[in-house]
């Protein structure tokens, strides 16, 4: 009598969650977070309604790389004479190639499942409702139904492609990343809307590929984010490719026409209509929230995205959320971060997530990356800023290989000397960026990274020639010009540019040569004492001019010494 009494005494006490931990999303956010917790001792629950790895090893960073990587390789086949290699003829198999990616991603992604094996997590396919704090219903793959009781929820839904009010989004022949990873034939021509991170990888892809490429930026120029110098770098090579890029311009519909696409693009002064066999949305992504009824939760948003704190957790105690839906920066290591944070925090620890120093990589040909302030930013933060760059084609193992193509660009304060941003175009640049990156976090100042020794011969050391343009000279840099400068006449801004600059990138006015910081119009004006045509200035002896402006350039620094 008194054991059943007993029993029904415990059946009434309130019963604690079994797990410790629900994880909804099996992305970089969420898997990474997962293992995180079992490492600090936590139950882990994690739910995944696809593939474990989520977008970014599936659908995205890794099916791209594996394509970039081929294009490489055909790029080196096309350059093969340069390095003494007789190639008569040669051809690929795009089915093979696809079937190269896809068992990469395979292979990755059940690498992760091996993860969650070794580290005791629970994976459940299926889609997760939030029903109330601590309480989660799961809807399985085959169509049953589960409740889970939890201490914590960590919310890592990702993102998906956005829409654009684009009338003829849905014609046949319209197609996202997703669709362009899962082609089974080339298209003879391609636009790709959208001129960020996934329409300029995929842009180099296909056009490596023997695909006719278009892209069509809205924004002045391409990569808004990245520092304005690198990317109208990039920009000249890029067309130098082939790659057509049209900025400025906005899409205006899409029309089919006979067994192509009409796309209609327009910019300030007119329209224009271009035939194509695929049209590429790459324009960037938004927030996906899943089934989550974050209304009836009463979780705060930030615009479309979960609002969290420095410590992932949303204004719900119990509830944290990580990647693309918070809506920081959408990158695949940001979100993997954001889990260890989220993950440490949920165990009683007290850490902050510090977006300062994320480095931010573009898979371009050349690559791209860039960790800290851009110029533009610096100057708006700080009024003595020191720029230094150095080039790649005084690099002794980038000449090695062929790719000259490229720079790295410090910015520093000038009174502490302190590193603000690390800028790099040119090869490997995802693998030099973790430098700065490193640099950034340890607010690493130049005259520490100039005292470090880097090995000979690599690409690294354009960094440390760079840096050390910051604390003196660098050491093999006299005597090699960077790029000649141009002056806006119309903005001012000062480019430089690998080749004749016709017009402003910016306000598309015409520009001017500038050489040793004086106008060579002026140099031209003292010389003949009047503005001449053009044509008589381009038959003056380069000594003559470099010779008077250096000069000119001496009385106005004696001036200012004087004053």
């Amino acid at each position: 009598m008194s054991t059943i009494i007993l029993e029904n005494a415990l059946n009434e006490l309130p019963r604690f969650p079994d797990n410790d931990l629900v994880i909804i999303g099996g992305g970089p956010g969420g898997y990474v977070s997962a293992i995180k917790a079992a490492h600090l001792g936590l139950k882990v629950v994690l739910l995944e309604k696809d593939k474990l790895g989520g977008v970014c090893l599936n659908k995205g960073c890794i099916p791209t790389k594996a394509l970039i990587s081929t294009a490489e390789v055909l790029n080196h086949i096309q350059r093969a004479e340069e390095f003494g290699i007789q190639v008569k003829d040669y051809s690929f198999d795009f089915p093979a190639i696809m079937k190269r990616k896809d068992q990469i991603t395979r292979r990755l992604s059940s690498g992760v499942e091996q993860l969650m094996k070794a580290n005791q997590v629970r994976v459940i396919r299926g889609k997760g409702q939030i029903v109330e704090p601590g309480t989660i219903e799961v809807l399985s793959a085959e169509g049953q139904k589960e409740v889970i009781k939890t201490r914590n929820i960590i919310i890592a839904t990702g993102s998906s492609v956005m829409k654009l009010p684009i009338p003829g989004l849905d014609l046949e022949g319209v197609i996202t990343s997703d669709e362009a990873l899962s082609l089974s034939e080339l298209p003879s021509k391609m636009i790709i809307i959208g001129g960020g991170v996934v329409g300029i990888e995929f842009a180099g892809i296909f056009k490596a590929l023997g695909v006719e490429v278009t892209v069509v930026e809205m924004l002045p120029r391409i990569l808004l984010p990245i520092d304005e110098e690198i990317t109208l770098r990039l920009t000249q090579l890029l067309k130098k490719r082939g790659i057509e890029i049209l900025t400025d311009c906005k899409v205006k519909g899409i029309k089919k026409n006979n067994q192509n696409l009409e796309v209609l693009v327009s910019n300030s002064d007119r329209e224009k209509k271009l035939e194509t066999e695929k049209v590429l949305l790459a324009a960037g992504r938004v927030p996906e929230l899943g089934n989550i009824d974050v209304q009836r939760l009463g979780i705060e948003l930030d615009r479309k995205a979960i609002k969290v704190d420095e410590k992932m957790r949303t204004n719900i105690p119990s509830i944290y959320a990580v990647g693309d839906v918070v809506g920081k920066i959408m990158l695949a290591h940001v979100a993997s971060q954001e889990g260890i944070i989220a993950a440490e925090n949920i165990t009683g620890k007290e850490v902050l997530m510090d977006y300062r120093a994320v480095p931010n990589c573009v898979f371009s040909m050349p690559e791209v990356a860039s960790v800290g302030l851009t110029e533009e930013e610096s100057r708006k933060e700080n009024s003595n800023i020191k720029v230094s760059k150095f080039p790649f084609i005084a690099n002794g193992k980038a000449l090695g290989m062929g790719e000259t193509e490229g720079m790295v660009k410090i910015i520093a304060n000038s009174d502490t000397l302190k590193l603000l941003g690390v800028h790099i175009l040119g090869a490997h640049a995802s693998d030099l960026i973790a430098e700065g990156a490193l640099a950034l976090t340890m607010e690493a100042t130049a005259e520490e990274i100039v005292n470090t020794i880097h090995a000979h011969p690599t690409l690294a050391e354009t960094t440390a020639e760079a840096v050390e343009g910051i604390t003196g000279k660098p050491i093999h840099r006299e005597g090699i010009e960077m790029d000649p400068r141009y002056r806006c006449l119309n903005c001012g801004r000062i480019w430089r540019s690998g080749e004749i600059m016709v017009v402003c990138p910016v306000c598309r006015s015409k520009p001017i040569k500038i050489k040793d910081g004086v106008d060579i119009r002026e140099v031209e004006d003292q010389i003949y004492q009047k503005k001449r045509h053009p044509r008589y200035f381009d038959n003056l002896k380069k000594g003559q001019i470099k010779k008077k402006a250096k000069a000119m350039n001496r009385e106005r620094l004696d001036q200012k010494k004087k004053i």
